[in-house]
């Protein structure tokens, strides 16, 4: 599996070449240290994973996420970085980022994070979801009850938007009209409490949801 390691900082990205051996011992590195060079490498090269650092020389806010994921929009994309502010955290969430890791995390947090978001999941820190207040007591677990009431194909449906499939990929994924499949979504986000893919990944994250597929 080829993993490519985007940070400006050189010691940091051997780090997380020793830490990740215990992900994958038959891992495959590329190293960056800034967006222009990952994404040289990636019109090279696939990646079945990146790891990206937001802040780097050259590169403003979102930048090179939202260039990394242009460029490798089927590679989910790891966003490590020092910050762990909220708000931050859902941005790079809708900018179409996998997970959001932050740089204090322990090496066996970061090895479970990369091991979810290669199964197809989406990881969020615990303060990222604890920041997520709810607006009624016991809301959380009229979301599990509501989402035990889901049909088989509207789970699937669910599963496939938190991944981050566009209607159309969902559509002829499960081979149905993408009409049913936004049908589904409105019946899934009722049910979770959420108005949008963003809410719906964080919503899924606290349950525990992720995509067996």
């Amino acid at each position: 599996m080829h993993v490519l390691l985007i940070d400006d900082h050189t010691m940091f990205r051997q780090g997380l070449k020793f830490l990740l051996s215990d992900l994958d011992s038959s891992l495959c590195f590329s190293e960056a240290g800034n967006c222009e060079q990952a994404l040289e490498i990636l019109a090279d090269k696939e990646a079945q994973l990146i790891l990206l650092d937001l802040n780097m020389p050259g590169t403003k806010g979102l930048g090179a996420l939202q260039a990394v994921t242009a460029t490798a929009p089927a590679t989910p994309v790891a966003v490590l970085s020092g910050e762990e502010d909220p708000s931050l955290i859902r941005a790079t969430i809708e900018a179409g980022a996998s997970g959001y890791i932050p740089k204090a995390s322990s090496s066996e947090i970061l090895v479970a994070a990369l091991q979810l978001i290669l199964a197809g999941g989406v990881y969020l820190p615990h303060k990222a979801l604890t920041g997520m207040e709810d607006t009624k007591a016991g809301k959380g677990s009229k979301m599990e009850n509501a989402i035990d009431l889901l049909s088989e194909r509207q789970t699937a449906v669910l599963l496939r938007a938190i991944k981050g499939q566009p209607n159309k990929v969902i559509a002829i994924d499960l081979g149905i009209a993408e009409g049913t499949v936004k049908t589904h979504l409105s019946a899934a986000f009722k049910a979770l409490g959420v108005h949008n893919r963003t809410e719906a990944v964080f919503a899924a994250a606290k349950l525990g949801l992720k995509p067996s597929i």
